[in-house]
């Protein structure tokens, strides 16, 4: 039983090109003339779940599937008692909340029945079970798969019933306690596929595709690798292959097809075939162009059909197709990363796997709805953290314009955690990185391998030799793309060769010593692997405003004036200016993107009900943070920002010292407090703060409005904004991120909700609970506040606001329709919100 594809064998020196023929004669795959002959099932439905070793219950679910997503919170879930040595603790303290305050734990099974065709190979992909899965079928074990975040696939065919009826499969799932650092989601989180096809065939991942640009950029060069197995002795295979472009035309100059002269005993084979696209458009985050190269795989037997002098005829046996993009990537000393001959910097940030309150199940829609709100800040650029990702995110990336950083471990041989993956790392971290790399080598959007995160070994004298090992393997596979590693120990990995090995050296934080990494190291240049690590809590403010690091308040919450940290890291800003002071930087990740479950630091040391991050420039309901627009004063250079901080509402205050902070992408800005000039304020370099916010530090509160007037570069009036003392709560408002679903009964819509005054001003202290009703073709989803001390749970139709706000999500039905979201709240008028779900779009 295969667990990694074979290595790739050279094509059989028997091998000839037969011919040629013009793309409008091409025979592509499953067309009219061939019904198709492979078969991809997503196993989503008909399974049942069942906890524990011998469940005495089983519920039906339906793949993705958390199991502990539904809670309950609770402070005894997963207690850790632990120094974070990478977080420079000495001493062991207990850490609650640290993987969400949820059950995750245990052991659960899965279970269906499952119809197979004897006739055909079958095979079962997985792209991420939670963890150290164990594949039965018919009560006989196909596969162990230990690491949990990445995708495998094990060949089920000799364990089938006889007439391919009712084969049972059962997956084993263990998450032991303390083997994570963060929330790491429970069972068969991500899609599950049963795929079906003859004996020869392309196999899983079977395809690998490189890209080479000539110099005046008119024409590409496809060179496309495809293995082939199960090819009996005495028959040949054909290999015809098209390229189309993005809507589906044919685009390759010539269908190149190719006679493999199959050896005796030899079943599995490699062809190399080779295409040119005339004026590609190449793909990059603004333009993120895609091809697919569709290729169709003929046996016929050797010689002529029985009793005639006719050849043998050609059957076709399998069809594959292949999306991939054309660019070019490269890494130059002292001016960093180029991708399509252009210097660019990462405008990046670090994303965990779960997705708020839909935990750590995959959803496309919800990737989407993440992705769609960090491009529209300037972000450019995604590093998995710290492990391997859902495809979806990377086949969104691809559509979407994003450029990638695929992580593969946050442990090497040296625990961080007592049951992590350190167990399992001498015997499978070279079939993990190949699954990786062979999971997504031809995904234009991924434009590095990073071997590891803030590893133990990094100290170690003898760490450097497992970072040639798994950059050697990076290499082997994948000769295309450069290697990182995320290293926050600096001083050790300067002097023992740790971060000289790693081709591109990543550092996390500690951006005042990427100087002293650019003159040690021969690579010279930096990335930031990992920046910032600013804490914040959206909508809260304390009083009076102070940059520090490790700030507790009472509130178990962080200042969202932005200035507050962790022990080893610092402001957004001086991650800012390094990147654009200095050539050899390549720019950054952000520590979060979002908000994720687990890891509430800094209230994180016996600091319960404290159990999600406040890193996040988004919370955890996906709701903008003030920092969101900080960013995208810096980022999104396409559109204006203009934002002012903090609320109006401060009774009891009058009088004092309250600072605004303006985040503007427009160079200078007049604040009004109830149309009083408190002065003009020009960005300026003598602070990396004054460089990126305006900032009017001796405001004092009294309650009616403040505006700010944002002058362009010639000092006319560019825009205004206004933030107002709220009166009294009146009603529920509720703004859908989109105006349609699609019925495919996985869609989902987020819907901000806001608790306003008569006005439509918010209000920002109100924490009432709201309840939702969903009728017609949709049904209720889940729902969150952003709130980290928040312990109701995501499940239930109800929830209190978190400064006057909160997010719920609708999923469509499987039917068009209209479906229709009520929102009620004693004291306020009810909302209601009426959104049509439409057919799913059609794709080529």
């Amino acid at each position: 039983m295969k667990n990694i594809l074979p290595s790739r064998l050279l094509v059989a020196s028997a091998a000839i090109i037969l011919t040629s023929i013009l793309p409008s004669q091409a025979r592509t795959p499953q067309n009219e003339e061939h019904p198709p002959v492979r078969k991809v099932t997503l196993l989503d439905e008909g399974w049942k779940f069942g906890k524990g070793e011998d469940p005495a219950e089983w519920e039906a679910v339906r793949i993705p599937h958390d199991w502990a997503i539904y809670g309950p919170f609770d402070r005894s879930n997963d207690i850790q008692t632990i120094a974070i040595v990478q977080n420079g603790e000495e001493t062991a303290s207990i850490k609650t909340g640290r993987t969400g305050g949820l059950p995750h734990t245990g052991i659960g099974w899965y279970v269906r029945l499952l119809d197979v065709d004897t006739a055909k190979k079958a095979t079962l992909l997985f792209d991420g079970a939670m963890s150290e899965a164990r594949v039965y079928v018919n009560g006989h074990e196909a596969i162990f798969w230990p690491y949990g975040y990445n995708a495998f696939y094990c060949d089920i065919t000799p364990l089938l019933t006889d007439n391919g009826k009712d084969n049972e499969i059962k997956v084993r799932l263990e998450n032991k306690p303390s083997s994570s650092r963060w929330y790491p989601g429970a069972g068969l989180y991500r899609n599950v596929y049963l795929i079906e096809t003859e004996k020869t065939h392309i196999p899983v991942w079977g395809t690998t595709v490189t890209t080479e640009i000539n110099r005046t950029g008119d024409t590409a060069t496809i060179r496309l690798i495809t293995e082939i197995e199960g090819l009996a002795d005495g028959f040949d295979a054909v290999l015809k292959t098209i390229i189309k472009d993005g809507s589906g035309r044919p685009v390759s100059g010539d269908n190149t097809f190719k006679v493999i002269k199959s050896d005796p005993g030899k079943g599995t084979m490699t062809v190399e075939q080779s295409l040119i696209v005339a004026r590609p458009d190449l793909w990059s985050p603004e333009t993120p162009a895609l091809y697919t190269a569709e290729s169709s795989l003929y046996v016929k037997a050797s010689g002529h059909e029985p009793g005639t002098g006719v050849p043998a005829r050609e059957h076709l046996v399998d069809t594959y197709t292949t999306t991939f993009g054309i660019r070019t990537i490269e890494v130059r000393p002292e001016t960093g990363f180029y991708l399509n001959g252009v210097n660019r910097k990462f405008q990046g940030v670090c994303l965990h796997h779960d997705l708020g309150p839909l935990g750590a199940a995959v959803n496309r829609s919800a990737i989407r709805h993440q992705l769609t709100m960090l491009k529209d800040m300037g972000c450019d650029a995604i590093r998995t953290t710290h492990n391997m990702p859902a495809p979806e995110l990377i086949e969104l990336c691809d559509e979407m314009g994003f450029m990638v950083i695929v992580e593969s471990f946050d442990e090497w041989n040296d625990a961080k955690c007592f049951n992590g993956y350190h167990r399992f790392f001498d015997e499978w971290a070279e079939k993990d990185m190949v699954n990786m790399i062979r999971h997504f080598r031809n995904h234009p959007s991924v434009v590095m391998w990073s071997i590891g995160n803030e590893v133990p070994s990094q100290s170690s004298p003898e760490g450097y030799r497992t970072v040639e090992f798994l950059q050697n393997i990076c290499h082997r596979e994948d000769p295309t793309r450069p290697v990182t590693c995320g290293m926050d120990q600096i001083d050790p990995v300067l002097s023992n060769g740790f971060a000289a090995a790693v081709e591109v050296p990543g550092f996390n934080y500690r951006p005042f010593r990427y100087m002293d990494g650019y003159n040690l190291l021969p690579q010279k240049m930096i990335l930031g692997s990992e920046t910032s690590s600013t804490v914040s809590s959206r909508g809260v403010y304390h009083f009076p405003v102070r940059k520090m690091h490790t700030a507790i308040h009472e509130d178990h919450q962080s200042s969202s004036y932005d200035l507050e940290y962790c022990n080893w890291s610092n402001i957004p800003d001086e991650d800012l200016a390094m990147a654009e002071d200095y050539p050899w930087t390549m720019g950054q990740f952000v520590w979060t993107g979002f908000d994720y479950l687990g890891e509430p630091t800094p209230y994180d040391t016996d600091a319960w009900p404290n159990h999600s991050s406040v890193f996040g420039i988004i919370d955890l309901a996906s709701l903008p943070k003030d920092r969101y627009w900080l960013y995208r004063s810096v980022w999104n250079g396409n559109s204006p920002t203009l934002h002012i901080l903090p609320h109006w509402n401060w009774e009891g205050r009058t009088g004092e010292v309250t600072p605004v902070f303006v985040y503007t992408s427009y160079p200078k800005a007049e604040l009004l407090v109830n149309g009083c000039s408190m002065g003009v304020r020009e960005k300026s370099d003598s602070t990396v703060m004054t460089r990126y916010r305006l900032m009017w530090n001796d405001v004092r509160y009294e309650p009616g409005e403040i505006t700010v007037v944002a002058y362009d570069d010639s000092g006319a009036e560019a825009a205004r904004k206004t933030v107002r003392t709220a009166g009294k709560p009146y009603a529920i408002e509720l703004t859908p991120a989109r105006h349609f679903l699609y019925a495919d009964g996985k869609d989902l819509l987020y819907v901000t909700v806001r608790i306003v005054d008569k006005d439509g001003n918010l209000c920002p202290l109100d924490s009432r609970k709201v309840r939702f009703e969903v009728s017609g073709a949709g049904q209720f989803r889940a729902v969150a506040n952003g709130d980290p001390t928040c312990l109701e749970m995501f499940h239930i139709p109800e929830m209190s606001a978190f400064n006057g706000m909160m997010t719920v999500i609708i999923q469509s039905s499987e039917a068009p329709g209209t479906l229709k979201l009520t929102a009620r709240a004693d004291g306020l008028r009810k909302a209601v919100l009426g959104t049509e779900v439409i057919q799913p779009k059609q794709t080529h």
